[in-house]
C-alpha cells in the first residue's frame, strides 16, 4: 500500500467524515483518491457537497475502484454491507473497520480470507489531534497495519493493540471526546454559577484542559501524580479541590464511565 492508493469509505457519516477531512487536510491523501459511497441519493449528494469527494450510491462500485475499503457504517449495518460487497472483495484488496464493536473474525466469517484490520479513531481528526487504536485480522499483514497506523498517524496519533483490547480503546478513546467535553462544559457552568460570565469560563475551562494535555504529553518518565502534586500543594486551594474529587470518588466515576462504554462496545457488534 502506498499513498497513492485508492480509499474509499462505504459510509459517511460523523466519523468517516473526520478521517477522510483530516486524511485530506494533513495532505496523506489527495480528494482524486479518495470516494465514498452513501446509498440514499439525497445523503450523497450532501455528503459530496461537504467533503469535496466524489460520493457514489453503490457500494459495489465503491469497493471495485478501490485498495483499501473503509467499513464506516454503523454496526447493525455491517452485516449487509460485508454481505453485499463480497464478491468484489479480491486478495489485494484491504478491508479497514471502524464499526463500535465489530470484531475482526466476526468480519472474516462472513468474506473469508481477507486481509482485515479493525480500527477504532474519534473526532478530534478533525482537527488533526485524533487518537486511534487499530489491530490486525488473521490475514492481514504488518505493512497492511503500518499503512492504515501512517494514516491515522496524519491526523493524529494511534497504537496498536489486541483485538481483546479494543472495546477498551473505543471506550477510552472513541467514546473518550464527549466525557471531556462534558468535564470542560461542567467546569465552565461552574464557574458561571460563582459569578463569572460563562463564554469567559468556557475559554478557561478549555485552554487548560489543552495545556494540561500538552503537559502530560511531554512528562517524559515522569508520573502524572507527580504533576497533580506539583499543582496541589498541600494546605492549598488546589489540594482542597482535589481532596474535593478524592472524597467524592471520581477515580471510581472514571471506572464506571469505561466500564460500562466498553462493555457496551462490545454488545454493538454482536
Amino acid at each position: 500500500m502506498n499513498k497513492k492508493c485508492k480509499i474509499g469509505f462505504i459510509g459517511c457519516g460523523k466519523m468517516a467524515s473526520a478521517i477522510i477531512k483530516g486524511a485530506i487536510s494533513s495532505k496523506f491523501v489527495s480528494e482524486e483518491n479518495i470516494k465514498g459511497s452513501e446509498v440514499n441519493c439525497d445523503i450523497a449528494e450532501a455528503a459530496q457537497k461537504r467533503l469535496g469527494i466524489e460520493v457514489l450510491t453503490d457500494n459495489k462500485c465503491l469497493v471495485i475502484d478501490s485498495d483499501v475499503i473503509f467499513i464506516a457504517t454503523k454496526p447493525n449495518y455491517v452485516v449487509d454491507v460485508l454481505d453485499e460487497i463480497k464478491e468484489e472483495l479480491t486478495p489485494d484488496k484491504l478491508v479497514v473497520s471502524i464499526a463500535a464493536g465489530v470484531s475482526t473474525s466476526k468480519i472474516e466469517n462472513i468474506i473469508g480470507r481477507q486481509r482485515v484490520i479493525r480500527v477504532m479513531p474519534n473526532t478530534p481528526a478533525l482537527v488533526l489531534e485524533g487518537m486511534s487504536g487499530i489491530c490486525k485480522g488473521t490475514y492481514a499483514t504488518d505493512e497492511d497495519a503500518e499503512f492504515v497506523m501512517q494514516m491515522l498517524s496524519s491526523i493524529g496519533k494511534c497504537i496498536e493493540v489486541s483485538e481483546d483490547q479494543m472495546d477498551i480503546v473505543t471506550a477510552i478513546s472513541g467514546s473518550g471526546p464527549a466525557f471531556f467535553y462534558k468535564v470542560i462544559e461542567d467546569m465552565a457552568r461552574a464557574g458561571e454559577k460563582l459569578g463569572l460570565e460563562y463564554e469567559k469560563s468556557l475559554m478557561l475551562a478549555t485552554q487548560t484542559a489543552l495545556g494540561s494535555s500538552k503537559m502530560v504529553m511531554k512528562r517524559g518518565e515522569t508520573p502524572v501524580q507527580t504533576l497533580i502534586d506539583n499543582v496541589a500543594t498541600k494546605g492549598g486551594c488546589t489540594f482542597v479541590g482535589v481532596s474535593v474529587m478524592s472524597e467524592e470518588n471520581s477515580e471510581k466515576l472514571f471506572y464506571d464511565v469505561i466500564l460500562k462504554t466498553a462493555q457496551k462496545a462490545g454488545e454493538l457488534g454482536k
